[in-house]
């Protein structure tokens, strides 16, 4: 519970939380995002970690504080890319085995199978939709891996995919973070734009779950 609402804090006051790193740490900042989008993107067991709601409030700070927007741009790119095909890879060699089992300790099965099934009707550009569906966006490279991915074709995907994803919410963020209305009310900002990248994944479900009654 503690942990639940600890990460609910994270989201909710984005814009403290990356004010107080970015004094503490410095530099070390860079190096600190790059891993926490690599490892949204890259580690199926973490999809809980911020995604568009971090790239925006990035944007916003970079406005208005130390950080460069164009190193972050490059940096977090890198990451995403980068993140996706350690995911790809992971589900090429582990998945198989992984797809199969009713139970695997840290993975919810329940969101791979949906990952599945995107996958499924999207086919190949589902590299690049997913980039901007939280949950699936963790799962879709993973499942791109267990099904055997043309591996060029996915890293064009791949390519696409992360730096649209990257720039779109991080330079949103720059242009649009500082105006008065959007930085007097950021909280709420940041968890619209929570709930509103979350929307397809509940559309997704509610169909599937329609059309199984």
């Amino acid at each position: 519970m503690e942990l639940i609402q600890t990460f609910i804090d994270l989201f909710v006051h984005l814009d403290r939380h990356l004010s107080l790193v970015i004094q503490h740490y410095g530099l070390w900042t860079y190096l600190l995002l790059f891993l926490i989008v690599f490892c949204e993107t890259g580690l199926v067991v973490t999809p809980f970690l911020p995604g568009d709601s971090l790239l925006f409030g990035l944007g916003a700070l970079a406005a208005s504080s130390p950080l460069q927007v164009d190193l972050l741009f490059g940096l977090l790119t890198v990451a995403a890319i980068a993140g996706d095909m350690v995911n790809y890879w992971i589900g090429f060699f582990t998945g198989p085995k992984i797809f199969h089992k009713e139970n695997v300790r840290f993975l919810n099965k329940a969101h791979l199978m949906r990952a599945h099934q995107f996958y499924e009707k999207h086919g190949g550009k589902t590299i690049i939709i997913a980039r901007f569906a939280p949950i699936i966006r963790t799962f879709a490279p993973f499942v791109a891996g267990i099904g055997r991915m043309n591996y060029h074709y996915f890293t064009i995907y791949n390519v696409v995919g992360g730096a649209a994803w990257v720039a779109i919410f991080l330079f949103g963020g720059y242009f649009f973070g500082n105006i008065p209305f959007i930085k007097n009310n950021f909280t709420p900002v940041i968890m619209a734009i929570i709930i509103l990248s979350l929307l397809p994944v509940v559309v997704e479900f509610l169909r599937a779950r329609y059309k199984a009654s």
